[in-house]
């Protein structure tokens, strides 16, 4: 049975790694916008995906990474 340090331990070590993976989604959605901005495949490609991206100015675009996709 896990002491209470233990449990204390597995829950900080699982909001780190949350914490960690939303900073990491963050970046990816705002590289991937300034990407989307020159390349008009990555935007089919998004798109395809579930994405909707077409025709938005890359702080949209970053919105629209930053949760999942719409459409599928």
């Amino acid at each position: 049975m896990a002491t209470d340090h233990q449990q204390t331990a597995a829950d900080h070590a699982d909001k780190t790694s949350a914490e960690r993976l939303e900073r990491t989604n963050a970046l990816l959605a705002a590289w991937a916008a300034c990407s989307a901005a020159e390349s008009g495949p990555l935007i089919e490609q998004l798109e395809a995906l579930g994405y909707a991206v077409r025709g938005k100015s890359r702080e949209e675009v970053e919105a629209v990474l930053r949760s999942p996709p719409t459409r599928g």
